[in-house]
């Protein structure tokens, strides 16, 4: 289980007190990407695996760190989930009941396919976003934008990100799909509480299409 963490000191002791009833605390890693709060502290609490940038780099680059550690380490493959409590942690099995039906090599955590919980903006980027990656990609991939994701071992072998923001999760699906990768999904639930979606956020937008126009 990796979880990137950027000053999420309000919602990851709820978190965790949630994933370590399912999964052991050693192979729980909680990336600490520069918080100025306690993020870093919460997390040891719970003998997770905790690895910090001195500074903050950017989802991206605390994904490719959790990667990098996941690889060096006899893990089959990993299960990515966001630090603010959108994702519910028990899904994590239907994750693992999804690949031993299927052995997709990525399975993605859909929430579109029920969208009356999603703020309008989430629904209208997220549409957008993953009919834009669908039609780059050739494969039907669901929720592009969704950070809950299982992806095998083989697939973090081959697959490395550049870019460091948000765009980094766009990123990883096109270069996986190059790869020929195989992409399956399972429903989760829609969990907000009036955040704003990043690619509302200019900076994110352009950097989102840069990475999609980018040749791999």
């Amino acid at each position: 289980m990796l979880i990137p963490a950027y000053n999420a000191g309000f919602s990851l002791s709820k978190l965790l007190e949630r994933t370590v009833k399912i999964i052991s605390p050693p192979a729980i890693v909680v990336v600490n990407d520069g918080s100025t709060d306690e993020t870093e502290a919460i997390a040891k609490l719970f003998s997770v695996t905790v690895l910090s940038h001195a500074t903050n780099l950017g989802k991206g680059a605390a994904l490719q760190t959790g990667f990098d550690f996941v690889r060096s380490k006899p893990f089959d493959a990993v299960i990515t989930m966001d630090a603010d409590l959108q994702h519910q942690p028990e899904d994590i099995q239907r994750f693992l009941q999804a690949y031993s039906n299927r052995q997709d090599n990525i399975i993605i955590g859909n929430r579109l396919g029920d969208k009356k919980n999603m703020p309008f903006l989430r629904v209208l980027s997220n549409t957008l976003t993953t009919f834009l990656i669908q039609a780059r990609t050739g494969k039907k991939i669901l929720d592009s934008q969704s950070g809950f994701r299982f992806i095998t071992r083989n697939v973090l072998e081959q697959v490395t990100l550049c870019a460091r923001g948000f765009e980094a999760e766009t990123e990883f699906l096109i270069r996986a799909a190059a790869y020929g990768f195989s992409f399956g999904a399972i429903p989760i639930e829609t969990i907000y509480a009036g955040e704003r979606s990043h690619m509302t956020h200019f900076s994110t937008t352009v950097n989102f299409i840069k990475v999609l126009f980018r040749q791999y």
